[in-house]
């Protein structure tokens, strides 16, 4: 097998983040300070509207809720074609890298000095 179907292969292998996300909205720093247990945070998106999957941050596709055993999946509804879904994939490792080699309390330091990069 050449060098390159090796190389292929790892890549392929690879685990990244898979986000299905229900919904967003923008909130002030002093919203999101204030959050109490049991607060609601509406989101405008219709309760009967498809789920965003997406894969490091960008869109691939499109689901619904669903139960499986006693857990939550989805359903793919749609899905982006492949380049879009191998674009998708293209800076998982910068956004990896500086979650895993950065400790967390010395992110979020920077974060609120507003040094990070």
């Amino acid at each position: 097998m050449p060098k390159t179907d090796d190389n292929l292969q790892q890549i392929l292998r690879l685990n990244v983040p898979v986000v299905v996300r229900l919904g967003e909205r923008h909130m002030t720093v002093s919203e999101v300070v204030g959050l109490v247990p049991g607060a609601i945070i509406e989101l405008p998106k219709p309760a009967d509207s498809e789920l965003d999957l997406l894969v490091n941050n960008k869109p691939i596709g499109q689901g619904v809720a669903v139960k499986v055993g006693e857990n939550f999946g989805l359903k793919v509804t749609f899905i982006g074609d492949l380049k879009e879904r191998v674009r998708a994939l293209g800076s998982v490792t910068l956004t990896v890298t500086e979650t895993v080699d950065g400790n967390a309390s010395d992110l979020a330091d920077r974060l609120l000095s507003g040094s990070a990069a």
